[in-house]
């Protein structure tokens, strides 16, 4: 790793950083003050049968329990396009971007092997998701203790949603410097980490829906995620290991792929 471009990443994203953070602690609150207001209603609501009995968990979170809401504030688009700031935006630009700008060569052209690059942007990339997921969890727990629920939530439990987030969007970033250090524009990075993101979701979500649609699931990495088993004391391992398995794949591309690779000369 490069100490020097680490500080040059960290200084150029603290603010982006922050604001992504500081909006997904809010979110994280809400979904638990929501549940505190009109969680009864709506399993009422359930209960009479005015709500499709597939519609009570979509992407394995609801608004009948504390801990499924926390779960829906998790996997909802608001928490995943925020996370998918830096798990996408930085990480497949962290590359492609510079290599489109020109200034990959000048970078290169110092004592620094690519390698570095790609280890300097990797890590920065999984602490940049590490940060957001612990504020989206901050969320979590400070809205279960507005409105007295904390006892509800498995606060002893939390440290496992925040790991299975951070491999589900680590999973995510790792795919998009795998397309970054592939490319030599910005354009099809983003657009092939972008699509995977989508279809994963689409396919979680539809295999919810529409129980035909079940076996498509496993081909979703937010199949993986399951906040809910993990608020309630039981973390799915293997998702996890499937997960870690995943950015090992992506990592391992990376490393051999970026290399070798020739860089054309700038047009």
């Amino acid at each position: 790793m490069s100490g020097a471009l680490f500080g040059h990443v960290w200084r150029a994203n603290r603010f982006r950083l922050l604001i992504v953070a500081v909006a997904l602690t809010a979110w994280g609150s809400l979904l638990p003050i929501i549940y505190a207001a009109f969680g009864e209603q709506f399993e009422a609501m359930m209960d009479s049968g005015l709500i499709p009995e597939q519609f009570a968990s979509v992407g394995g979170g609801d608004i009948f329990s504390l801990a499924g809401s926390v779960a829906l504030g998790f996997i909802h688009p608001i928490a995943v396009g925020l996370n998918l700031v830096f798990a996408l935006g930085f990480a497949a630009s962290a590359i492609a971007g510079e290599r489109q700008r020109g200034t990959l060569e000048v970078l290169l052209a110092r004592p620094i092997s690519r390698r570095r690059v790609y280890a300097t942007n990797a890590l920065a990339a999984a602490l940049f998701v590490a940060v957001t997921v612990a504020a989206l969890a901050l969320g979590a727990l400070l809205g279960a203790t507005l409105t007295g629920n904390l006892d509800q939530l498995g606060v002893e439990y939390l440290p496992f949603v925040w790991v299975n987030g951070l491999l589900l969007f680590g999973a995510f970033a790792a795919i998009a410097l795998a397309a970054s250090v592939t490319f030599d524009r910005l354009a099809p990075a983003i657009g092939i980490s972008l699509a995977i993101v989508l279809a994963s979701y689409f396919l979680d979500v539809i295999g919810d829906l529409w129980p035909d649609a079940a076996p498509l699931q496993p081909f979703s990495l937010f199949h993986y995620f399951d906040a809910r088993a993990a608020l309630l004391g039981d973390p799915i391992w293997t998702d996890l290991a499937v997960l870690g398995g995943v950015v090992l794949v992506a990592v391992a591309y990376a490393l051999v792929v970026f290399p070798r690779r020739d860089l054309a000369a700038p047009t």
